[in-house]
């Protein structure tokens, strides 16, 4: 603009809209560079910001119940909080509050998918998976359900049920009869 160009080409050249452009003129006009460095668009307060006398008494029993063995979770430190404030923050605040230094281990509820591990055979009848559940039945006797998974051919071999009584010896005698009639791949 100093130099005689347009309002509309000048603003479509620094890909801005002709309102911003005149309010920076403005700016300049006040004050030359200085006010042109851009601004914080934090607000200038929070009516619902937790007061500083709250998180120091959050903090603080916090501590103190971590120190004496307690458990210091947000709702605890609320059910302490109970006779000193008339208005206390919600749990998610009090959670907030202790995150900030630290003093509480995030848990996710969620599983990580980098937890899940996928393991692959290179070959047939490479990989095999036995899984041993035990049950106990209506008539309180137990029983061990064995699964034998052959994953690279995906073949399930058949369940077996045995009693406990029978105990590993018998177990490993229908495991290997399993692997019999499936074959062990070698």
């Amino acid at each position: 603009m100093l130099e005689g160009r347009s309002p509309t080409r000048l603003a479509r050249r620094h890909g801005i809209s002709r309102s911003w452009l005149f309010e920076l003129l403005a700016r300049y006009r006040q004050g030359g560079y200085p006010p042109l460095e851009p601004r914080s668009r934090r607000p200038k307060s929070s009516s619902q910001q937790v007061s500083a006398e709250v998180v120091a008494e959050v903090l603080k029993l916090g501590q103190e119940l971590t120190e004496a063995g307690f458990d210091a979770g947000p709702q605890t430190i609320l059910f302490h909080l109970q006779d000193r404030f008339p208005q206390l923050p919600s749990a998610a605040t009090v959670w907030r509050i202790l995150k900030r230094p630290r003093l509480v281990t995030a848990q996710p509820h969620k599983r990580p998918k980098s937890s899940f591990v996928r393991f692959e055979a290179q070959l047939p009848n490479e990989t095999w998976q036995c899984d041993a559940t035990p049950w106990q039945l209506a008539d309180q006797s137990r029983e061990n359900e064995v699964e034998i998974a052959l994953w690279m051919e995906r073949e399930l071999a058949p369940t077996h049920r045995r009693r406990r009584t029978h105990r590993a010896r018998r177990d490993c005698a229908s495991c290997e009869s399993v692997l019999v009639k499936v074959g062990n791949g070698r």
